[in-house]
């Protein structure tokens, strides 16, 4: 695309028209070029042109309630021509229930009742939302990194995991489908022992990096600045970033450690449909995006690709070391390492590692299986969502779930989308038995569970979500676990036959660990919810309860 990006408002009343257009070029006229349309037929006229010119158009926003073509008509045309434009409607309160309508139907992105006056508190608070969405998916190809390597590479694909889950735009080059990639790995006189090879504006090539050197290269924080804090928390999905932003904003020193990307496994959600506050749902890695950034501007510090491999009290102070040397130390520790997809027990997975096998799926994964078939282990939630995002790309979404019926673990809402989508099938009472390839995932052997029956199919693509295990076996003996590895707190840990390993005379708070000044929120402590909302208040509430113990302390 060439040019400034466009943002087009439609609406028929002159003077109307005339003041949306004021306001969005007063805002955001020096990166936007602001066109306007009198009426939905001229704005589909405008798109034309745009399109022809090679122009992108980042947002449009429309009026309801226009004579010739409602609101919804038009944005429902422009969703046809230009599928990644934003929608915003423009709405009187009458016309609610339809443009709540519009958001499954067309995919409305926002709709915002009239009048917006005043712009500053109303309208672009809503557009800067919208314009910051579209920018991440359209980043500036000239600041972007370039992964050059091979698609059936365990190394390529955690490099493209790292980049994906930590909000890192990139350029993925196949060497076997791509002129530039084997060029550059000529230039770079690297062989395929080199690979990934990774590419940083502004850096030095990087030849099969490790997590930790791309974060380095990067400028991603891996070191903690400070020698002691108030509050370290492990882990940075819903609950650890909750926890965050709530401690750094009530003045607590507060540190992040964070072994792979923010976000933890709600960060690979391709949509969170009944997060409190979102009509349209919100992608895991917009809410971590979101969340970090609210963590970062109250001044809390997240330290990244490194991982903690043990714990320490020392008197007062609570100390976590972390892998290849250093540690962190602190007047309280958080918990909140959610949990880890099981690895799924078949013949031939662990030999194929992760070439064609995945645990979880991102956005860059699910675009490169556009035109195949692919297949889904799982029946909750994350296994709905992942196989829906999936059906965008694919010729055909199978899910396996080895269960009779897929009402039991997934919400009645993904059920119903996904029985609505042509190209996803459900495969009940089926489990994969076998994997077979070469360098990579090819044939898959499904047994049926009811007759016994084995089918080889042929798939390059197969993505598992299956349970969860906690990994807390670092915390050493003082911290009690289930025989699972799950966290026992608060009332469940007096309850428990470690109740006597508890070393006060008050009870230990509500997501207190059996060492005292140690909580536990999400889905690493026993019989949490397991859910997005729930693990943000649990980190939320373990806070209010970090600064109870401080004060004892």
């Amino acid at each position: 695309m060439t040019g400034k990006p466009t943002i087009l408002a439609v609406d028929d009343d002159p003077a109307v028209s005339r003041a949306i257009t004021r306001d969005l070029r007063a805002r955001y006229g020096n990166e936007y070029r602001v066109v306007s349309a009198t009426s939905g037929a001229r704005a589909l006229e405008v798109l034309t042109e745009l399109a022809l010119r090679d122009r992108s158009v980042a947002l449009v926003a429309s009026d309801q309630r226009m004579p010739e073509m409602t609101g919804i008509e038009v944005l429902e045309a422009v969703r046809r021509q230009s599928p990644d434009t934003k929608l915003l409607l423009l709405t009187a309160y009458a016309d609610t229930d339809v443009a709540i309508r519009a958001i499954n139907d067309i995919g409305l992105d926002y709709y915002m009742l009239k009048p917006w006056d005043p712009p500053q508190e109303r309208l672009y608070p809503v557009i800067d939302d919208l314009l910051g969405d579209w920018q991440d998916q359209h980043p500036d190809r000239s600041a972007e990194v370039r992964v050059v390597g091979h698609r059936w590479s365990d190394r390529s694909v955690e490099t493209k995991t790292f980049l994906a889950r930590n909000h890192v735009p990139y350029r993925w080059l196949d060497i076997e489908r791509d002129e530039e990639g084997r060029r550059l790995v000529a230039l770079a006189e690297a062989g395929v022992d080199d690979l990934p090879l990774v590419l940083v504006p502004d850096g030095p090539p990087l030849s099969a990096p490790s997590t930790r050197d791309l974060a380095d290269a990067l400028g991603l924080r891996t070191r903690a600045e400070q020698p002691l804090y108030d509050l370290c928390i492990v882990g940075a999905g819903p609950a650890g970033l909750a926890a965050a932003v709530y401690a750094a904003s009530e003045g607590l020193r507060t540190v992040v450690v964070e072994r792979d990307a923010p976000g933890g496994q709600a960060g690979q959600s391709a949509s969170i449909e009944n997060y409190l506050g979102f009509p349209k749902g919100l992608s895991g890695a917009d809410l971590t995006h979101r969340a970090v950034a609210q963590a970062s501007r109250f001044g809390a510090e997240m330290v990244l690709a490194r991982d903690v491999v043990g714990f320490e009290q020392r008197g007062p102070v609570r100390a976590v070391r972390l892998e290849g040397g250093g540690e962190v130390e602190a007047r309280a520790v958080l918990i909140a390492t959610g949990v880890s997809y099981r690895r799924l027990e078949a013949q031939g997975l662990e030999t194929l590692g992760a070439r064609g096998i995945y645990y979880g799926a991102t956005a860059s994964e699910a675009g490169q299986c556009r035109g195949e078939d692919v297949y889904v282990v799982g029946a909750a939630n994350s296994a709905g969502q992942a196989a829906l995002n999936l059906a965008h790309y694919a010729t055909r979404v199978v899910m396996l779930v080895r269960a009779p019926r897929l009402e039991d673990t997934m919400s009645h809402y993904l059920v119903s989308r996904i029985a609505a989508t042509e190209n996803i099938e459900v495969r009940l009472q089926t489990q994969v038995a076998a994997a077979r390839g070469e360098d990579h995932l090819e044939v898959l052997e499904l047994c049926d569970a009811v007759t016994g029956t084995v089918e080889e199919v042929r798939t390059n693509w197969l993505f598992v979500f299956i349970g969860a295990s906690p990994r807390t076996d670092w915390l050493g003996a003082a911290v009690v676990r289930d025989p699972k590895g799950f966290l026992v707190t608060g009332q469940d840990l007096l309850a428990s036959a470690d109740a006597g390993r508890w070393p006060l005379t008050r009870a230990p708070f509500a997501l207190e660990a059996s060492v005292p000044g140690v909580f536990a929120a999400g889905d690493v402590r026993l019989d949490s919810m397991k859910r997005v909302a729930s693990a943000v208040g649990e980190g939320a509430m373990s806070v209010h309860l970090v600064h109870r113990y401080l004060a004892t302390v």
